[in-house]
């Protein structure tokens, strides 16, 4: 008898803390500053990443205390997740099961392949800048259109 796999047969809300965890595909997307039109409302995503990201690895350096460091840093839950959606990636694992939508297939989850997403171009890994030394004002010239 096959099972499927948790991220298959479960609710966001039903899975476990470490089923939670491995949603993430280590895109680094998350990390990246984003701007928020004031007007429409729209999210532009930036080259510019939180300065604990680890721009080789596309991983924080200090995940387990990146919110006492990094004010304005989020933690998903499945409590929040439909609230801050529409700032994740579009291609983000929690974004897209609380959508009712399947895994792509590079997912390492769907693959086996944990450098699938930095091989298929959908990280951040060689295109974006720390945030260090960038001025807030100089952000806007910063807009990319390759994260969402």
């Amino acid at each position: 008898m096959d099972t499927l796999p948790f991220w298959r047969n479960k609710t966001l809300n039903e899975m476990s803390g470490e089923e939670w965890e491995a949603l993430c595909d280590g895109c680094g997307k998350c990390c990246l500053v984003k701007l928020e039109d004031e007007d429409t409302g729209k999210v532009h995503y930036t080259d510019v990443a939180c300065a604990l990201l680890d721009l080789g690895k596309c991983r924080c350096t200090d995940y387990s205390n990146r919110q006492k460091r990094v004010s304005d840093c989020m933690t998903l839950t499945p409590e929040n997740i439909d609230r801050v959606k529409g700032w994740m990636p579009s291609s983000c694992a929690y974004r897209l099961l609380a959508e009712g939508k399947s895994l792509p297939r590079w997912h390492y989850l769907e693959c086996g392949d944990r450098q699938a997403v930095h091989a298929q171009g959908k990280s951040v890994l060689g295109r974006c800048i720390s945030e260090t030394g960038i001025e807030i004002d100089d952000l806007p010239s910063h807009i990319a259109q390759w994260p969402a």
